[in-house]
């Protein structure tokens, strides 16, 4: 998600953050637990609470996480307390239900669940810590990043995937086995069925 960043240097307790998705690859936070754990191990614990996540600035000065939920969830389960910020957006000045039709229309909210199903707003987690598991979402992860699919900034990319292989792959395989899930997920993401989705890099013929 690329954007222009405004730095907050003030550092921000990570679990006052407010999430605005659902759910997360607990695979891909395990995943980012471990590089981080290595970045620790090298260039001391102070280094990790140096990251800055992007938010928005909204009703009651509330700080909004639009991307790098898995990041903060990953650092915060490492023991950070603080990251810094990069305000996005200061949507501060509306009124809560404006406010959220701003953040739906501007696509800096995926208020979708484990199923893949729309809630309510009400129904977002209020911390990073009551993030739900999307295994699926996991999976999206590991095939971007095994190439099957190009990283881009389009907002929420990887949960489109996660919805596409949804429909496509086993829950029972992804359970059991998941590098035979990710074989099956590759082959997918370079089809032609997923030509529609950011960063498909099939062959268009």
């Amino acid at each position: 998600m690329s954007h222009n960043l405004e730095p907050h240097l003030t550092p921000v307790e990570i679990t006052s953050l407010k999430p605005t998705q659902m759910t997360v690859g607990l695979r891909e936070v395990e995943d980012k637990r471990r590089q981080w754990a290595a970045i620790r191990e090298e260039k001391g614990a102070d280094f990790l609470g140096h990251h800055m996540v992007p938010v928005v600035l909204g009703h009651k000065q509330r700080l909004y996480l639009v991307d790098h939920h898995h990041l903060a969830l990953a650092l915060h389960e490492e023991g950070v307390k603080h990251v810094l910020t990069s305000i996005v957006a200061d949507l501060s000045h509306l009124d809560r239900q404006e406010f959220w039709s701003v953040m739906d229309h501007r696509n800096f909210v995926y208020p979708f669940d484990v199923d893949g199903v729309r809630h309510p707003i009400e129904n977002l987690p209020k911390r990073i810590v009551d993030l739900k598991d999307d295994p699926f979402r996991a999976l999206a992860g590991a095939v971007r990043d095994a190439g099957g699919f190009a990283k881009i900034d389009a907002p929420f990319s990887e949960f489109l995937w996660a919805d596409f292989l949804r429909r496509r792959v086993g829950g029972k395989k992804l359970r059991h086995s998941f590098e035979d899930a990710v074989e099956e997920a590759m082959q997918l993401a370079r089809s032609r069925d997923a030509r529609h989705l950011p960063g498909w890099c099939g062959a268009d013929r």
